[in-house]
């Protein structure tokens, strides 16, 4: 089976539809690679399909899935996987990206629900990665998903995060900012939760902004500039574990592009430099 990692570098940027005429007119040389959902991309025709057609010819592109549901008990939609496997192939997209979560039970919930973190569930989402790992005849990455509450909880969302990603042999998507937020909610330190990841697994990273609700509770929105402590901690990530690629995610509340190049250039930046005391410390 195939490994992922080192697939992209750099910095990335979720391409939104909006997004995609403009950039493809304009290139961004600070973007260094895109990430799509591909349930919306799939389908897309005219206009919008031609600039992606474009845009997947010039640049590294990475897929991150919405609905796929690992930790439903509804059957695997593995008509869907063979629809991203052939999407995949067309566009010589890099990699494929899921939450470890479901928004499923009898139908769509349109919402990534928690999945319990118990034994059981770490058998169940596994074997189901697993499968999806199969039939796409690659590892996947997992994404560390935020969430509000932990129902019938056994063991910690590390314990629960490492066990599966151990137990499916699969990749990590390590979002930055939903360990800042589970932190805060959860009242558990950022530091040692990173410090517990498998570097080895992680094949690229997610950074966002999010809205405070309140002073010990923050909302995972993906639609506002990110906060110091996530950038932070997204340095103390290269600290540990050496740069690898980061994605910046802005979902709703776009702003132009000049100020998601911004960001993106920060990202840069702070990979520059802790690139350069890693380059520093083994000269």
């Amino acid at each position: 089976m195939d490994t992922t990692l080192g697939l992209v570098k750099g910095a990335g940027l979720g391409l939104r539809r909006s997004l995609a005429i403009p950039l493809l007119e304009t290139p961004e040389p600070a973007i260094n690679f895109y990430e799509i959902a591909p349930e919306n991309w799939i389908t897309i025709g005219g206009k919008f399909g031609k600039a992606f057609r474009a845009m997947t010819e010039r640049h590294d592109f990475v897929c991150h899935g919405l609905s796929l549901s690992l930790g439903s008990t509804d059957p695997l939609d593995e008509s869907f996987i063979n629809e991203v496997k052939s999407f995949m192939k067309e566009h010589q997209i890099k990699l494929y990206s899921e939450h470890l979560s479901y928004c499923s039970k009898n139908g769509h919930l349109y919402d990534l629900m928690p999945i319990p973190f118990t034994s059981d569930a770490v058998i169940h989402v596994a074997k189901r990665i697993k499968r999806v790992q199969e039939i796409l005849e690659q590892k996947i990455a997992i994404e560390n998903v935020s969430y509000y509450a932990a129902p019938g909880q056994e063991m910690s969302e590390i314990d629960f995060f490492n066990a599966v990603v151990q137990e499916a042999d699969c990749d990590i998507l390590l979002d930055v900012n939903n360990i800042y937020v589970n932190s805060v909610n959860h009242q558990y330190d950022a530091e040692a939760f990173l410090k517990a990841i498998p570097a080895d697994r992680i094949a690229y990273a997610h950074i966002a902004g999010h809205h405070v609700e309140a002073e010990d509770f923050l909302v995972d929105t993906h639609g506002a500039e990110i906060v110091d402590p996530v950038w932070k901690l997204l340095g103390k990530a290269y600290e540990l574990y050496g740069v690898f690629p980061t994605l910046l995610e802005r979902d709703f509340n776009l702003p132009p592009i000049p100020e998601l190049i911004r960001e993106i250039q920060t990202i840069k930046s702070i990979q520059d430099a802790w690139q350069i005391q890693h380059d520093k410390r083994t000269a």
